[in-house]
This record gives C-alpha cells, structure tokens and sequence, in this order.
C-alpha cells in the first residue's frame, strides 16, 4: 500500500509504502508530463537508495533528494502509523 506524504504545485506526488520487515521504506515521487505521461523516482529509506529515475533533470533530482532527506524522519514516522492522516 501507498500513502500520500505531498503534492508539489506542479502536480508531482509524493508517496510512501509502510515500514516493510526489513525497516525499509519505498518513496515514490511522480510527476505528469505534458505529452500524458509522467516522470517518476523511487528512493528506499532509510538507505537513500535511488532507482528507476525517468524523466527528471539532474536539477530536479538533486531538489528531489534534499526534500527526501530532510523529511525522512516524517516519512518513516508515517510509514509505521498508516501514513499522514493516521498519525
């Protein structure tokens, strides 16, 4: 399951998996492209593992990373609660 962390004025989302057995999270961040596709990254936490990177300038990325990193303790929190509107 998904949860929603945050919606960027562009329309990019931000969501999270919950806290799998292993304490590693999955963060999805996607953003829809003009064409009616999208651009998407997964990053799993608390590792800051990053794959599956499509569509995003190195610019984007790296903003990207700065907003996982310094949110990180919130999603975590989240993921162990049943994400934002359960905590």
């Amino acid at each position: 399951m998904m949860y929603p962390f945050l919606t960027l004025a562009d329309d990019t989302e931000i969501t999270h998996s919950e806290m799998k057995a292993d304490g590693r999270v999955k963060v999805y961040i996607e953003t829809p492209d003009e064409i009616g596709g999208f651009h998407n990254a997964t990053c799993w936490l608390p590792d800051y593992e990053w794959e599956d990177i499509e569509g995003y300038s190195d610019e984007e990325m790296d903003q990207f990373r700065t907003m996982i990193k310094d949110n990180a303790h919130l999603i975590l929190e989240f993921s162990t609660k049943g994400g934002f509107s359960n905590s």
